[in-house]
């Protein structure tokens, strides 16, 4: 049943980390089946409660799933692999339009911010004991923050907001509470939720943001958490508009014990107003990358919330990794202070891009979404032969899986580096990859 794998372990913990470890190594492989319990138990001369403990441990963490009669066995997708590694293998001469990056020419050039704020360093070199964060990007993050109606809270700085999220979560939850994402959703914060041992509840998601009545049934039901991303929700390009703001509020005013996290990473690079959640709950935390506007390789994001969280997040920060580099928080305060990047001409850029694939598709009959951001989402009633065959004519685009955990399938397209001339003969290979075979012709 296991090949030439042998579990091991006495304690319930040792035995889960075993088979995690064999999953993770590819030694046991998605849909595998796992020894019964009590054989298990009889194997390893442990009480069959023991091994329950670990099954449990494992299904809790996304690695192994159960079916009845039929056993458990490795998941499909465990979260052990990673879904950044559900991916397209991209060969030479196809264009890629999977990657979810934002366009290198509208980045901003570091070169003068970071060479100032090395001469700064040299006059005023950071060490242990200094404060933490940059006064300057204190500032200009609690501007920008009041003036798009977030409450004031407290300011930490994280490498990346994935890195804030893990945080919040950790200083609020323990192994095993629920927590309620969005479904499709960010592919690295489902894995994350996974990893931390926490239970993913899924949440579906229309143009306008997370489905209220899909929310309640999931707080109603004991999830702990909510993670909102406001605007260019990854991949289906979702904004949290006015009304679905509203609504969301009064769910969330039924639940005050919610920890609510929003994800507000297309700050900058969109153009539709912010409707921030924060504040409806006890506990709250909201976080601003600089990735999509400034460079994904400056690790950085602003995160505030109500004072508990970011006491914890602070305390635990100084505990690991201390801080993130001064030098690189005042270079990006130097990015906002100079206006570096064109907010408006940036989300214009995308927004032509997006809207005009989304014209395309739609007069070939073609459903799709993307409201805001770089990514468009397009449904498809095969993902797999979706894929591979846009494969076939020449375009990598990204498989849905990355993102779904109920959501049917669908698959992502970056419109970020999409050029005016690519837009036609991209859709026209998407019409002939959902109706394969089908002749049409556009004027």
């Amino acid at each position: 049943m296991l090949g030439e794998y042998l579990i091991t372990g006495r304690r319930a913990a040792e035995i889960s980390a075993s088979i995690e470890r064999a999953v993770g190594s590819g030694q046991l492989e998605p849909g595998q089946p796992l020894p019964p319990m009590r054989e298990l138990a009889d194997r390893l001369g442990v009480n069959p409660n023991t091994v329950a403990a670990a099954y449990r441990t494992l299904r809790e963490r996304g690695v192994i799933e159960t079916a009845g009669r039929r056993g458990s066995r490795v998941r499909s997708k465990p979260a052990t692999t990673g879904r950044e590694f559900i991916r397209v293998e991209v060969p030479e001469g196809v264009r890629d339009v999977s990657d979810g990056n934002p366009d290198p020419a509208l980045l901003p050039a570091l070169g003068p911010v970071f060479a100032a704020a090395a001469e700064q360093g040299d006059r005023e070199p950071m060490l242990y004991g200094h404060a933490p964060v940059e006064p300057e990007l204190v500032r200009l993050a609690r501007a920008d923050l009041d003036a798009d109606g977030v409450p004031d809270g407290p300011l930490a700085v994280t490498s990346g907001s994935l890195d804030a999220m893990e945080r919040v979560l950790v200083a609020h939850l323990k192994p095993g509470d629920a927590v309620a994402v969005e479904d499709p959703g960010w592919g690295s914060l489902l894995d994350l939720v996974a990893a931390l041992g926490l239970r993913t509840v899924a949440v579906g998601v229309d143009d306008e943001g997370p489905l209220p009545d899909d929310v309640r049934r999931a707080l109603a039901a004991g999830a702990r958490a909510l993670v909102v991303t406001d605007r260019a929700q990854n991949p289906t390009g979702a904004a949290v508009s006015a009304t679905r703001a509203r609504a969301l509020r009064s769910v969330l005013g039924d639940h005050p014990g919610t920890l609510l996290i929003e994800d507000d990473h297309g700050h900058r690079i969109v153009d539709l107003p912010l409707h921030p959640l924060a504040g409806t709950t006890h506990s709250w935390a909201f976080v601003r990358s600089a990735a999509k506007a400034y460079g994904p390789d400056l690790r950085l994001a602003v995160l505030t919330g109500d004072e508990v969280t970011l006491d914890r997040v602070r305390g635990r920060q100084r505990l690991g990794p201390g801080w993130v580099s001064r030098i690189t928080q005042r270079a990006v305060a130097g990015l906002w202070a100079d206006g570096s990047v064109d907010a408006g001409a940036v989300a214009a850029a995308y927004g032509r891009r997006r809207d005009a694939l989304l014209g395309a598709l739609a007069e070939r009959g073609i459903e799709a979404h993307g409201r805001s951001g770089m990514n468009v989402w397009i449904p498809v009633p095969d993902e797999t032969g979706a894929v591979a065959r846009l494969l076939h004519a020449g375009w990598a685009v990204a498989p849905g899986a990355r993102f779904r955990v109920n959501a049917p399938p669908g698959i992502r397209i970056t419109v970020s580096t999409l050029a005016e001339g690519e837009t036609g003969p991209l859709a026209d290979a998407v019409a002939s990859a959902l109706v394969p075979g089908a002749v049409r012709s556009y004027v």
